[in-house]
């Protein structure tokens, strides 16, 4: 088992930035003090560094920093023309977050069901859902990989619809050689410390080709405000995003790619190792390059093995139990039990074993060994 510097047992969780931070403190350290002394703390030279270097990673011409994922999906609505009265089609095996936002602009989010594979949006059922009241689709890139993108782009094209890509859990994910984030009208993504490019707080921003949705970004961050301080052209928010974390993100941007071979490195690991198991393992669909943000199995005693983990000092989570439609927070959408079964069956079970890119291999083991005791036990 794992143990502290001090020689004491260590919990084992599904996410640690500690060995991290230590590895790049100096340069995280130097990032902060490099804003303190700038003369620059909101709006400044990092963030529009930063914007211009995560647009370019993903071959997009806009990005337009915010201060979290769930902003990042909202402003990206109103900035597309969302609200009041459209329905927006996603899913709801996914962060509340996603469909919060969709809330939040007074649109519906109508749900389709996801692959039992994958976990990803279904695509085969998009157009069953399509009314004359639908705007726009909304697809999560779940767990590290894409949603099957080009039959739903021609979905959308054959309606007139907008395509939103949630990205928050898909950072260097690419889908037959096409980044996240780089196939629909806009995206969205979350910079939350444990996303595959994670902030040192909160932090969010969103990406796209199209100038007029880029001038409303920036517009609905900045309380609606264009060209002069205190002049509101429309109503709009305080969304931006902070210069600390913005300068703490160009330092690990350079960096997402290993992040990424790490995760994976540890993904492999675990089908090596589990694969002689009865949990059913990730799967990576077709054309999907997995980024592995976070690493969900399955087994039909889900919760006998969660508990029996904790007796190794082992705390995993799940992600995610409560499928958004049956929140009693959106009850008002009428999805009765058993709308959506492939989304209900497995959140019934899955888990999240321990996944980052400083994972150390001796903890990786420690997970497994005790999970094949767990499971020999059953």
């Amino acid at each position: 088992m794992p143990t502290t510097a001090k020689g004491l047992p260590m919990a084992t969780l599904v996410w640690d930035y500690s060995r991290e931070y230590e590895s790049e403190r100096k340069d995280i350290l130097d990032a902060v003090e490099t804003v303190f002394s700038s003369g620059r703390l909101v709006l400044g030279p990092s963030v529009s560094s930063f914007e211009a270097e995560f647009a370019d990673y993903h071959g997009v011409a806009h990005c337009v920093g915010v201060d979290n994922g769930t902003n990042a999906i909202r402003l990206a609505l109103q900035a597309l023309g969302v609200g009041r009265g459209d329905e927006v089609v996603t899913v709801s095996n996914t962060a509340a977050p996603t469909v919060l936002a969709i809330d939040a602009v007074g649109a519906t989010p109508v749900f389709v069901d996801v692959d039992p594979d994958t976990y990803l949006m279904d695509v085969a059922q998009v157009d069953s859902v399509i009314t004359p009241r639908t705007k726009a689709l909304l697809p999560v890139h779940l767990y590290g990989q894409c949603v099957d993108m080009e039959p739903l782009r021609a979905l959308a094209r054959r309606h007139g619809l907008l395509v939103l890509e949630d990205c928050a859990q898909a950072h260097g994910a690419r889908h037959h050689g096409r980044v996240a984030g780089s196939m629909g009208d806009a995206a969205a993504f979350s910079f939350y410390p444990t996303k595959v490019l994670g902030a040192y707080g909160d932090g969010g921003a969103t990406i796209t080709n199209d100038p007029v949705v880029d001038a409303n970004l920036r517009r609905h961050r900045y309380y609606g405000m264009e060209k002069t301080y205190y002049v509101v052209e429309t109503p709009g928010h305080n969304c931006r995003l902070d210069e600390v974390q913005a300068e703490i993100l160009r330092r690990k941007l350079v960096r997402l790619d290993d992040y990424v071979a790490a995760r994976q490195a540890v993904a492999a690991r675990y089908a090596e190792a589990l694969a002689d198991t009865d949990l059913v393992l990730p799967t990576t669909a077709p054309g999907n390059t997995h980024v592995h943000y976070v690493h969900v199995v399955r087994h039909p005693r889900r919760d006998d093995i969660l508990e029996r983990l904790k007796a190794h000092d082992i705390h995993l989570n799940i992600s995610y139990p409560w499928p958004v439609h049956t929140m009693t927070g959106f009850a008002h959408l009428g999805y009765a039990e058993g709308s959506l079964p492939v989304t209900e069956r497995v959140a019934g079970e899955i888990f999240s074993l321990p996944m980052y890119p400083s994972l150390p291999q001796d903890t990786q083991e420690h997970v497994v060994d005790a999970l094949k005791q767990v499971l020999a036990t059953l």
